[in-house]
């Protein structure tokens, strides 16, 4: 069965063709700049050349078709015809407490996600749009939505309340929700595997370190916590944003910057983080790495704090645990930083780890990189979402 993943933006779409019974990847690619000047396609078959395309795209559904001709084209297509995509499954960013695991989308599922569009308006609309395009342009065949939230659903509550009136929690699901649940779930389940336990019986950190940065405890292959919440803002130092803060600083630099709530907001979102904290030098971990080697204070306080803050994390889950099998590391920053990952866990010296430093250079392959015989064991492992979602669309079609 091919099972085609699709992963709208607001302004982009990438996708993966997976042959779901053998796991294979066919093609893959990317469209960007949707409804703005200068859009293009990038299309990779597996073991041919990757075709750009600068094409007009003036919405998402101009966006699909392009990817569908490009699959089925005569000169570099992997498929003679649509009739060889199975299925659809369309990673939804945020499924609030509707949906706690993948399912197939019906209309009262669409109109579902629609109700959790104030929880995530920058996403679920733009998730949405690509659904709506599949359905004009692929009438008929079977599609899945794949939730972002739906593996956090499983925490307690005394993990997701927040110290506010239960009114909030109980008219507005005001509560901790969430994100990255994809990787984070198929990373614990490789880290089960990579350590030769159940995965019904193993404590697991995932520390799924990127642009956007997470940390979740997961128990006996349930998620017990994590660190994002309501939004993706909260949590750890992140790329632009800010993570957790105390919530008075939003109402005092209000006050004396003249700025409004939304302008704040956007500050936190967009220019906080490690960009903030650098001062504005850079968002991208490899120019802080660089700045650090030199020696330039900036890149240096940012990346000690950003990696204080992910080990403050790994000790709290330790407890929420009561104790850890395995801590992984996973996409873009955590699976390629091998400076990062030493930072972090030299301040996890307490618990007996310590880093074989040759395996800790490595990249692109699931590996555990401690080298101390006791204690939990430090794993990298590359995340892999589409796969993921590839897997919950074949095991709810096939």
């Amino acid at each position: 069965m091919n099972v085609l993943v699709l992963n709208c933006g607001s302004s982009s779409l990438k996708f993966q063709l997976i042959n779901a019974e053998n796991e294979e990847l066919i093609a893959k690619g990317l469209c960007e700049r949707i409804g703005i000047e200068g859009s293009q396609l990038v299309y990779s078959p597996t073991g041919g050349e990757k075709v750009t395309t600068v094409v007009p795209m003036p919405d998402h559904t101009a966006a699909v078709k392009l990817v569908l001709d490009s699959l089925c084209d005569k000169e570099v297509g992997v498929v003679k015809s649509l009739e060889e995509i199975n299925a659809v499954g369309h990673r939804i960013v945020h499924g609030g407490e509707k949906f706690a695991a993948s399912t197939i989308l019906t209309d009262e599922v669409i109109k579902g996600i629609e109700e959790c569009n104030d929880l995530a308006p920058l996403h679920n609309p733009a998730n949405l749009i690509g659904i709506n395009a599949c359905k004009e342009l692929m009438p008929g065949v079977p599609m899945v939505g794949v939730f972002d939230t739906a593996f956090h659903q499983t925490m307690p509550k005394e993990a997701y309340l927040y110290g506010i009136p239960y009114e909030y929690y109980s008219k507005y699901k005001v509560r901790r929700y969430g994100f990255h649940g994809t990787s984070h779930s198929y990373v614990s389940q490789q880290a089960a595997r990579l350590l030769g336990k159940s995965y019904e019986d193993s404590k697991i950190i995932v520390c799924h370190l990127g642009n956007g940065a997470s940390v979740s405890a997961v128990k006996n292959g349930k998620c017990v916590d994590t660190s994002m919440g309501l939004t993706p803002l909260e949590g750890l130092i992140m790329g632009t944003r800010s993570g957790d803060l105390d919530p008075a600083i939003i109402e005092f630099i209000a006050k004396k910057e003249n700025k409004t709530i939304e302008q704040i907001m956007n500050m936190l979102n967009k220019e906080s983080g490690v960009l903030g904290i650098s001062g504005g030098l850079s968002s991208d971990f490899r120019d802080l790495e660089e700045a650090h080697a030199k020696g330039d204070d900036a890149g240096t306080r940012t990346l000690e704090a950003f990696c204080y803050r992910v080990a403050k994390y790994i000790g709290s889950y330790m407890v929420a645990l009561n104790g850890v099998d395995g801590i992984c590391f996973t996409a873009g920053v955590g699976e390629n930083s091998g400076l990062v990952r030493s930072m972090i866990c030299e301040k996890l010296a307490f618990t007996g780890i310590t880093l074989d430093k040759e395996a800790n250079g490595k990249r692109g392959e699931d590996i555990i990189i401690s080298s101390n015989a006791e204690g939990p064991k430090v794993m990298v492992i590359p995340t892999n979402e589409e796969l993921m979602i590839a897997r919950d669309t074949y095991a709810l079609v096939k």
